[in-house]
Protein backbone atom coordinates (compact mmCIF):
# COMPACT_ATOMS: atom_id res chain seq x y z
CA UNK A 1 0.00 0.00 0.00
CA UNK A 2 1.65 3.20 -1.18
CA UNK A 3 0.95 6.77 -0.18
CA UNK A 4 -1.14 9.17 -2.31
CA UNK A 5 -0.09 12.79 -1.80
CA UNK A 6 -2.42 15.71 -2.52
CA UNK A 7 -2.04 19.46 -2.07
CA UNK A 8 -4.56 22.28 -1.50
CA UNK A 9 -5.75 25.18 -3.67
CA UNK A 10 -6.45 28.29 -1.53
CA UNK A 11 -9.39 29.58 -3.56
CA UNK A 12 -10.32 31.92 -0.71
CA UNK A 13 -6.96 33.70 -0.78
CA UNK A 14 -3.48 32.96 0.50
CA UNK A 15 -0.68 34.63 2.43
CA UNK A 16 2.02 34.37 5.06
CA UNK A 17 -0.33 34.33 8.02
CA UNK A 18 -2.90 32.06 9.62
CA UNK A 19 -5.39 34.91 9.87
CA UNK A 20 -8.12 34.35 7.34
CA UNK A 21 -8.85 37.39 5.22
CA UNK A 22 -12.50 36.93 6.23
CA UNK A 23 -13.46 37.76 9.79
CA UNK A 24 -15.08 35.27 12.12
CA UNK A 25 -17.31 37.92 13.68
CA UNK A 26 -20.96 38.16 12.60
CA UNK A 27 -20.65 35.10 10.39
CA UNK A 28 -17.78 36.66 8.48
CA UNK A 29 -19.72 39.69 7.25
CA UNK A 30 -18.01 42.34 9.40
CA UNK A 31 -14.39 42.69 10.45
CA UNK A 32 -14.71 44.95 13.46
CA UNK A 33 -13.03 42.63 15.95
CA UNK A 34 -10.33 41.20 13.74
CA UNK A 35 -7.03 42.87 12.98
CA UNK A 36 -6.85 43.84 9.29
CA UNK A 37 -4.67 41.48 7.31
CA UNK A 38 -2.06 42.71 4.87
CA UNK A 39 -0.17 40.80 2.24
CA UNK A 40 -3.09 38.63 1.17
CA UNK A 41 -2.71 36.98 -2.22
CA UNK A 42 -5.91 37.07 -4.22
CA UNK A 43 -7.08 33.70 -5.56
CA UNK A 44 -6.91 34.76 -9.17
CA UNK A 45 -6.38 32.22 -11.90
CA UNK A 46 -2.74 33.20 -12.43
CA UNK A 47 -1.76 32.55 -8.81
CA UNK A 48 -3.78 29.37 -8.55
CA UNK A 49 -2.16 28.18 -11.78
CA UNK A 50 1.25 28.66 -10.18
CA UNK A 51 0.23 26.42 -7.29
CA UNK A 52 -1.36 23.80 -9.54
CA UNK A 53 1.68 23.65 -11.80
CA UNK A 54 4.01 23.43 -8.81
CA UNK A 55 1.95 20.60 -7.30
CA UNK A 56 2.01 18.69 -10.57
CA UNK A 57 5.73 19.23 -11.09
CA UNK A 58 6.61 18.20 -7.53
CA UNK A 59 4.75 14.91 -7.74
CA UNK A 60 1.45 15.55 -5.97
CA UNK A 61 -1.37 13.46 -7.40
CA UNK A 62 -4.24 15.93 -6.90
CA UNK A 63 -5.25 19.22 -5.33
CA UNK A 64 -8.23 19.78 -3.03
CA UNK A 65 -10.45 22.81 -3.54
CA UNK A 66 -12.73 24.00 -0.72
CA UNK A 67 -16.38 24.95 -0.91
CA UNK A 68 -18.33 27.68 0.83
CA UNK A 69 -19.15 31.37 0.94
CA UNK A 70 -15.59 32.65 1.12
CA UNK A 71 -13.98 30.83 -1.79
CA UNK A 72 -14.35 30.59 -5.52
CA UNK A 73 -16.59 27.90 -6.96
CA UNK A 74 -14.60 24.67 -7.04
CA UNK A 75 -16.11 23.21 -10.24
CA UNK A 76 -15.46 26.27 -12.38
CA UNK A 77 -12.05 27.08 -10.94
CA UNK A 78 -10.63 23.60 -11.34
CA UNK A 79 -12.09 23.14 -14.81
CA UNK A 80 -10.15 26.25 -15.80
CA UNK A 81 -6.97 25.02 -14.09
CA UNK A 82 -7.24 21.68 -15.83
CA UNK A 83 -6.39 23.46 -19.07
CA UNK A 84 -3.07 24.61 -17.57
CA UNK A 85 -2.01 21.19 -16.27
CA UNK A 86 -1.51 17.76 -17.79
CA UNK A 87 -1.70 15.04 -15.12
CA UNK A 88 -2.88 16.74 -11.95
CA UNK A 89 -6.23 15.55 -10.59
CA UNK A 90 -8.75 17.83 -8.88
CA UNK A 91 -10.47 16.88 -5.65
CA UNK A 92 -13.56 19.06 -6.05
CA UNK A 93 -15.48 19.83 -2.87
CA UNK A 94 -19.21 20.45 -3.15
CA UNK A 95 -22.35 20.41 -1.01
CA UNK A 96 -25.09 17.92 -1.86
CA UNK A 97 -27.84 20.13 -0.47
CA UNK A 98 -27.50 22.89 -3.04
CA UNK A 99 -27.43 20.91 -6.28
CA UNK A 100 -29.54 18.20 -7.90
CA UNK A 101 -27.90 14.77 -7.64
CA UNK A 102 -28.69 14.04 -11.29
CA UNK A 103 -27.12 17.33 -12.35
CA UNK A 104 -24.08 16.61 -10.17
CA UNK A 105 -23.71 13.21 -11.84
CA UNK A 106 -23.93 14.87 -15.26
CA UNK A 107 -21.40 17.56 -14.29
CA UNK A 108 -18.99 14.87 -13.11
CA UNK A 109 -19.35 13.00 -16.39
CA UNK A 110 -18.70 16.14 -18.42
CA UNK A 111 -15.75 17.03 -16.21
CA UNK A 112 -14.17 13.61 -16.77
CA UNK A 113 -14.39 14.02 -20.53
CA UNK A 114 -13.02 17.57 -20.46
CA UNK A 115 -10.08 16.62 -18.23
CA UNK A 116 -9.58 13.06 -19.52
CA UNK A 117 -10.42 11.48 -16.19
CA UNK A 118 -8.88 13.85 -13.63
CA UNK A 119 -11.85 14.36 -11.29
CA UNK A 120 -12.14 13.26 -7.65
CA UNK A 121 -15.17 14.26 -5.56
CA UNK A 122 -15.11 15.57 -1.99
CA UNK A 123 -18.66 15.47 -0.58
CA UNK A 124 -19.16 18.10 2.14
CA UNK A 125 -22.42 17.64 4.00
CA UNK A 126 -21.89 20.79 6.09
CA UNK A 127 -21.69 21.43 9.82
CA UNK A 128 -22.59 25.12 10.10
CA UNK A 129 -26.28 26.00 9.86
CA UNK A 130 -25.51 29.69 9.31
CA UNK A 131 -23.41 28.84 6.29
CA UNK A 132 -25.97 26.34 5.00
CA UNK A 133 -28.79 28.89 5.22
CA UNK A 134 -26.80 31.26 3.00
CA UNK A 135 -27.36 28.67 0.28
CA UNK A 136 -31.02 28.16 1.12
CA UNK A 137 -30.50 24.94 3.08
CA UNK A 138 -32.51 24.79 6.31
CA UNK A 139 -32.11 21.15 7.29
CA UNK A 140 -30.56 20.32 10.65
CA UNK A 141 -27.30 18.42 11.04
CA UNK A 142 -28.58 14.83 11.07
CA UNK A 143 -31.12 15.38 8.29
CA UNK A 144 -28.37 16.80 6.10
CA UNK A 145 -26.53 13.49 6.41
CA UNK A 146 -29.74 11.57 5.64
CA UNK A 147 -30.11 13.68 2.50
CA UNK A 148 -26.47 13.06 1.55
CA UNK A 149 -27.15 9.32 1.86
CA UNK A 150 -29.95 9.63 -0.69
CA UNK A 151 -27.95 12.03 -2.86
CA UNK A 152 -25.06 9.60 -3.27
CA UNK A 153 -27.45 6.72 -3.94
CA UNK A 154 -28.92 8.71 -6.82
CA UNK A 155 -25.52 9.77 -8.19
CA UNK A 156 -24.27 6.21 -8.31
CA UNK A 157 -27.60 5.05 -9.70
CA UNK A 158 -27.64 7.41 -12.66
CA UNK A 159 -23.98 6.68 -13.42
CA UNK A 160 -25.13 3.21 -14.48
CA UNK A 161 -26.08 4.60 -17.88
CA UNK A 162 -29.64 3.31 -17.59
CA UNK A 163 -32.77 5.16 -16.42
CA UNK A 164 -32.83 5.17 -12.62
CA UNK A 165 -35.81 5.69 -10.30
CA UNK A 166 -35.54 6.70 -6.67
CA UNK A 167 -38.23 7.53 -4.13
CA UNK A 168 -36.90 8.88 -0.84
CA UNK A 169 -37.63 11.49 1.78
CA UNK A 170 -35.50 14.14 0.10
CA UNK A 171 -35.38 13.11 -3.57
CA UNK A 172 -37.85 11.59 -5.98
CA UNK A 173 -36.22 10.73 -9.30
CA UNK A 174 -38.01 9.32 -12.32
CA UNK A 175 -35.80 7.95 -15.05
CA UNK A 176 -32.68 9.77 -13.88
CA UNK A 177 -29.98 9.28 -16.46
CA UNK A 178 -26.45 10.21 -17.37
CA UNK A 179 -26.42 9.23 -21.01
CA UNK A 180 -22.62 9.08 -21.12
CA UNK A 181 -21.42 7.99 -17.65
CA UNK A 182 -18.04 9.27 -16.45
CA UNK A 183 -15.09 7.10 -17.33
CA UNK A 184 -13.52 6.36 -14.98
CA UNK A 185 -16.07 6.86 -12.21
CA UNK A 186 -14.71 9.57 -9.87
CA UNK A 187 -13.63 8.36 -6.46
CA UNK A 188 -15.76 9.80 -3.66
CA UNK A 189 -13.99 11.29 -0.64
CA UNK A 190 -16.21 11.80 2.37
CA UNK A 191 -15.69 12.98 5.96
CA UNK A 192 -17.75 13.18 9.10
CA UNK A 193 -17.21 12.32 12.75
CA UNK A 194 -20.80 12.17 14.00
CA UNK A 195 -22.99 9.14 14.54
CA UNK A 196 -25.10 10.34 11.59
CA UNK A 197 -22.06 10.54 9.29
CA UNK A 198 -20.51 7.13 9.90
CA UNK A 199 -23.10 4.92 8.17
CA UNK A 200 -23.22 7.25 5.16
CA UNK A 201 -19.45 7.05 4.80
CA UNK A 202 -19.58 3.26 5.11
CA UNK A 203 -22.23 2.95 2.39
CA UNK A 204 -20.90 5.39 -0.17
CA UNK A 205 -17.33 6.62 0.28
CA UNK A 206 -14.33 5.27 -1.54
CA UNK A 207 -12.03 7.22 0.78
CA UNK A 208 -13.03 8.28 4.28
CA UNK A 209 -11.25 11.54 5.06
CA UNK A 210 -10.49 12.66 8.62
CA UNK A 211 -8.85 15.78 9.97
CA UNK A 212 -5.43 15.44 11.57
CA UNK A 213 -5.94 14.13 15.08
CA UNK A 214 -3.29 12.27 17.11
CA UNK A 215 -2.61 8.76 15.81
CA UNK A 216 -4.53 6.95 18.54
CA UNK A 217 -7.67 8.97 17.78
CA UNK A 218 -7.25 8.44 14.05
CA UNK A 219 -6.98 4.70 14.64
CA UNK A 220 -10.28 4.76 16.56
CA UNK A 221 -11.95 6.44 13.57
CA UNK A 222 -10.48 3.96 11.12
CA UNK A 223 -11.69 1.04 13.22
CA UNK A 224 -15.15 2.63 13.50
CA UNK A 225 -15.63 3.23 9.78
CA UNK A 226 -14.02 -0.05 8.79
CA UNK A 227 -16.44 -1.92 11.03
CA UNK A 228 -19.45 -0.09 9.61
CA UNK A 229 -18.24 -0.73 6.06
CA UNK A 230 -17.86 -4.45 6.77
CA UNK A 231 -21.51 -4.52 7.85
CA UNK A 232 -22.36 -3.05 4.43
CA UNK A 233 -20.18 -5.59 2.64
CA UNK A 234 -17.82 -2.86 1.50
CA UNK A 235 -14.17 -1.87 1.85
CA UNK A 236 -13.30 1.78 2.49
CA UNK A 237 -9.86 3.34 2.17
CA UNK A 238 -8.70 6.20 4.40
CA UNK A 239 -7.20 9.65 4.10
CA UNK A 240 -6.16 12.48 6.39
CA UNK A 241 -6.20 16.27 5.99
CA UNK A 242 -3.20 18.09 7.49
CA UNK A 243 -1.10 21.22 7.14
CA UNK A 244 2.67 20.96 6.98
CA UNK A 245 5.63 23.06 8.08
CA UNK A 246 8.67 21.11 6.89
CA UNK A 247 12.18 22.54 6.96
CA UNK A 248 15.80 21.47 6.69
CA UNK A 249 15.96 21.36 10.49
CA UNK A 250 13.40 20.88 13.23
CA UNK A 251 14.43 24.20 14.79
CA UNK A 252 13.67 26.06 11.58
CA UNK A 253 10.24 24.43 11.30
CA UNK A 254 9.24 25.28 14.84
CA UNK A 255 10.52 28.82 14.41
CA UNK A 256 8.17 29.17 11.44
CA UNK A 257 5.25 27.81 13.49
CA UNK A 258 6.00 30.23 16.30
CA UNK A 259 6.16 33.13 13.86
CA UNK A 260 2.67 32.25 12.64
CA UNK A 261 1.49 32.36 16.26
CA UNK A 262 3.14 35.74 16.79
CA UNK A 263 0.85 37.18 14.10
CA UNK A 264 -2.26 36.29 16.14
CA UNK A 265 -3.49 38.72 18.76
CA UNK A 266 -5.81 37.68 21.57
CA UNK A 267 -8.88 39.35 20.06
CA UNK A 268 -8.43 37.54 16.75
CA UNK A 269 -8.15 34.16 18.47
CA UNK A 270 -11.14 34.87 20.72
CA UNK A 271 -13.33 35.92 17.79
CA UNK A 272 -12.36 32.82 15.82
CA UNK A 273 -12.95 30.47 18.73
CA UNK A 274 -16.33 32.02 19.45
CA UNK A 275 -17.46 31.53 15.86
CA UNK A 276 -16.02 28.04 15.50
CA UNK A 277 -17.59 27.01 18.78
CA UNK A 278 -21.03 27.49 17.24
CA UNK A 279 -20.38 24.85 14.61
CA UNK A 280 -22.60 21.77 14.63
CA UNK A 281 -19.78 19.71 13.16
CA UNK A 282 -18.57 17.00 15.52
CA UNK A 283 -15.26 17.00 13.66
CA UNK A 284 -14.90 20.74 14.28
CA UNK A 285 -15.61 20.28 17.98
CA UNK A 286 -12.93 17.58 18.10
CA UNK A 287 -10.49 20.00 16.49
CA UNK A 288 -11.29 22.66 19.09
CA UNK A 289 -10.86 20.19 21.93
CA UNK A 290 -7.27 19.54 20.86
CA UNK A 291 -6.15 22.98 22.07
CA UNK A 292 -9.09 24.39 24.05
CA UNK A 293 -8.44 27.86 22.65
CA UNK A 294 -5.11 28.09 24.51
CA UNK A 295 -1.65 28.67 23.09
CA UNK A 296 -0.16 26.37 25.73
CA UNK A 297 0.87 22.82 24.82
CA UNK A 298 -0.03 23.08 21.15
CA UNK A 299 2.20 20.14 20.26
CA UNK A 300 -0.50 17.58 21.02
CA UNK A 301 1.48 14.60 19.71
CA UNK A 302 5.06 14.36 18.41
CA UNK A 303 5.38 16.86 15.55
CA UNK A 304 1.59 17.42 15.48
CA UNK A 305 0.81 21.10 16.14
CA UNK A 306 -2.70 22.42 16.82
CA UNK A 307 -1.87 26.10 16.37
CA UNK A 308 -3.61 26.38 13.00
CA UNK A 309 -6.94 25.56 14.64
CA UNK A 310 -6.77 28.61 16.88
CA UNK A 311 -8.14 30.67 13.98
CA UNK A 312 -8.90 28.31 11.11
CA UNK A 313 -11.99 26.19 10.77
CA UNK A 314 -11.80 22.66 9.46
CA UNK A 315 -8.34 21.12 9.37
CA UNK A 316 -6.59 22.66 12.35
CA UNK A 317 -3.37 20.71 12.80
CA UNK A 318 0.01 20.71 11.10
CA UNK A 319 2.93 18.34 10.89
CA UNK A 320 5.91 20.42 12.04
CA UNK A 321 9.53 19.34 11.94
CA UNK A 322 12.47 18.44 9.78
CA UNK A 323 11.77 16.71 6.51
CA UNK A 324 12.68 13.36 8.07
CA UNK A 325 10.45 13.98 11.10
CA UNK A 326 7.47 14.86 8.91
CA UNK A 327 8.13 11.74 6.86
CA UNK A 328 8.23 9.76 10.13
CA UNK A 329 4.77 10.99 11.08
CA UNK A 330 3.38 10.22 7.62
CA UNK A 331 4.82 6.73 7.89
CA UNK A 332 3.20 6.37 11.32
CA UNK A 333 -0.24 7.35 9.99
CA UNK A 334 0.30 5.11 6.98
CA UNK A 335 0.93 2.15 9.27
CA UNK A 336 -2.52 2.73 10.76
CA UNK A 337 -4.13 2.43 7.33
CA UNK A 338 -4.01 5.99 5.95
CA UNK A 339 -3.31 6.02 2.20
CA UNK A 340 -4.29 9.54 1.13
CA UNK A 341 -2.61 12.62 2.62
CA UNK A 342 -4.26 15.93 1.70
CA UNK A 343 -1.78 18.60 2.71
CA UNK A 344 -1.43 22.37 2.73
CA UNK A 345 0.68 25.18 4.18
CA UNK A 346 1.02 28.94 4.40
CA UNK A 347 1.74 30.26 1.83
CA UNK A 348 0.67 27.34 -0.33
CA UNK A 349 3.09 27.96 -3.17
CA UNK A 350 6.23 28.06 -1.03
CA UNK A 351 5.15 25.26 1.31
CA UNK A 352 4.46 22.99 -1.66
CA UNK A 353 8.13 23.34 -2.58
CA UNK A 354 9.37 22.82 0.99
CA UNK A 355 7.40 19.57 1.22
CA UNK A 356 7.93 18.47 -2.36
CA UNK A 357 11.69 18.97 -2.36
CA UNK A 358 12.24 17.86 1.22
CA UNK A 359 9.73 15.21 2.27
CA UNK A 360 8.68 13.56 -0.99
CA UNK A 361 12.18 12.24 -1.81
CA UNK A 362 12.43 10.85 1.75
CA UNK A 363 9.08 9.07 1.39
CA UNK A 364 10.22 7.64 -1.94
CA UNK A 365 13.41 6.20 -0.45
CA UNK A 366 11.29 4.54 2.24
CA UNK A 367 9.25 2.80 -0.44
CA UNK A 368 6.05 4.71 0.38
CA UNK A 369 5.66 6.17 -3.10
CA UNK A 370 5.21 4.12 -6.27
CA UNK A 371 8.20 5.86 -7.84
CA UNK A 372 10.60 8.68 -7.14
CA UNK A 373 9.13 11.80 -8.78
CA UNK A 374 11.32 13.48 -11.35
CA UNK A 375 13.07 16.45 -9.79
CA UNK A 376 11.72 19.77 -11.12
CA UNK A 377 15.24 20.82 -12.12
CA UNK A 378 16.45 17.47 -13.39
CA UNK A 379 16.82 18.33 -17.05
CA UNK A 380 20.00 17.11 -18.66
CA UNK A 381 23.13 19.24 -19.01
CA UNK A 382 23.41 21.75 -21.79
CA UNK A 383 26.11 21.55 -24.44
CA UNK A 384 28.48 23.64 -22.32
CA UNK A 385 28.23 21.11 -19.48
CA UNK A 386 26.25 23.43 -17.24
CA UNK A 387 22.76 22.46 -15.91
CA UNK A 388 20.07 22.79 -18.53
CA UNK A 389 16.74 24.56 -18.11
CA UNK A 390 13.96 23.03 -16.06
CA UNK A 391 10.96 21.52 -17.86
CA UNK A 392 8.84 24.21 -19.44
CA UNK A 393 11.93 26.38 -20.04
CA UNK A 394 11.82 27.71 -16.48
CA UNK A 395 15.08 29.38 -15.38
CA UNK A 396 17.39 27.32 -13.20
CA UNK A 397 17.73 28.90 -9.76
CA UNK A 398 20.53 27.86 -7.42
CA UNK A 399 20.33 28.91 -3.79
CA UNK A 400 21.56 27.71 -0.43
CA UNK A 401 19.75 27.22 2.85
CA UNK A 402 16.36 26.28 1.47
Amino acid sequence: MTVHLHWFLPTGGDGRTLVDRHAYTDGGIKRSRVTPVSGVRAPDIDYLTQIAKAAEQLGFEAVLTPTGTWCEDAWLTTAALSQHTDRLKFLVAFRPGVISPVLAAQMAATYQRITRGRLLLNVVTGGDSTEQRRFGDRLDHDRRYARTDEFLSVVRGVWSGKPYDFDGEHYTIEGGLTALPPDPLPEIFFGGSSAAAGPVAARHSDVYLTWGEPPEQVKQKIDWIRGLAEQEGRTVRFGIRLHTISRDSSADAWATANRLLDDLDADTVAAAQQALGRSESVGQQRMLALHGGSRDKLEISPNLWAGVGLVRGGAGTALVGSHAEVADRIEEYHALGIEHFVLSGYPHLEEAYWFGEGVIPDLATRGLLPRIPAAPLSAGPAANGRPGPAPGRAPLLVAGGR
